[in-house]
């Protein structure tokens, strides 16, 4: 199965919760306020986010008045083209997968952090890349074995440490194993403490020192990963990791079999931070490039059926 076809599967339960929400709206026999104030509680019920939401409802009302559209039916697809739109936040840039890369990976426990790293690495792998993990995050008693675990699958190196070693001193052996290895692309798993931000921030800076000083001619890739099942608390995440990184990208995991496929619309446009990875599955080829069209596609179903 393509992976058009695994992400319309994968939406299928966001897909028909947002349907739901707009029949109702799409209903009105008349474009009208009673219309327009139904719209905006299926979009935000559907978890596309009140700014996104507002954005989107004053868009189409422009569209509406400009083509003089009467039923409410007939300015459905205007509606997706207008997330189109807002999911456009310029030219997402991979150019770092063409050059040597360190791609760290952050976010909180439990939204698929190492599974991500795992699967990234098997991507890279299979372009050709050489890779290699390091496996910063020290505190969570887990974390080391299970990274372990994804670097068998992936078929790469993984530099390790003791558990509650310090992630900086673990960052500086991964990156001179990678210069001694000539390693394409080296990818970091970090702890994710964001209950403690200081503790966070200041771990953080330790390992962009460490980078900066150590691998200076390295792209460096700070990538954020969030739980698609979440909702509008994956927003939140983004907002206080944004506080203690520079982000620039974002990695949606779990958006199969959640009916909260929407925050994927809220997230890019409302953070201006492009997603750049979306998970539909637990295989290693369940983690994509994401692609904008294609989601909008399959999250309301505009008849695309082609991977």
């Amino acid at each position: 199965m393509g992976f058009f076809k695994r992400l319309f599967s994968g939406l299928t339960k966001s897909r028909d919760s947002i349907q739901e929400n707009l029949d109702e709206a799409f209903g009105c026999s008349e474009i009208d306020d009673e219309f327009y104030e139904n719209l905006e509680e299926a979009l935000v019920a559907s978890d596309m986010g009140i700014e996104t939401t507002q954005t989107v409802i004053e868009n189409l009302q422009d569209i509406v008045a400009d083509l003089d559209i009467k039923k409410p039916a007939d300015c459905k697809k205007y509606m997706v083209d207008c997330f189109r739109q807002q999911m456009n936040v310029g030219q997402t840039d991979y150019s770092f997968e063409d050059r040597k890369s360190v791609v760290l990976i952050i976010g909180v426990n439990g939204v698929g952090k190492t599974t991500t790293v795992g699967k990234l690495a098997a991507k890279y792998k299979a372009t050709g890349k050489k890779v290699m993990i390091a496996a910063a995050d020290t505190f969570r008693a887990a974390a080391i074995p299970q990274l372990e675990t994804w670097a068998n699958r992936a078929g790469v190196e993984i530099i390790e440490g003791q558990e509650g070693a310090d992630p900086a001193s673990v960052v500086y052996d991964a990156i001179s194993a990678a210069k001694a290895r000539d390693t394409d692309m080296l990818l970091i798993d970090t702890a994710g403490r964001l209950h403690n931000k200081k503790n966070l921030m200041e771990e953080l800076r330790k390992i962009y020192r460490i980078l900066a000083k150590s691998y200076p001619e390295a792209s460096l890739e700070t990538l954020l990963v969030l739980d698609g099942t979440t909702g509008q608390n994956a927003i939140l995440q983004a907002r206080s990791f944004a506080e203690v990184a520079d982000i620039t990208g974002l990695v949606i995991t779990k958006l199969d079999g959640t009916a909260k496929g929407g925050i994927a619309v809220a997230v890019q446009s409302e953070l201006d931070i492009p997603v750049k990875y979306i998970g539909v599955g637990e295989q290693l080829d369940d983690l994509q490039k994401f692609d904008p069209s294609a989601y909008v596609d399959a999250l309301f179903d505009t008849g695309r059926r082609d991977d």
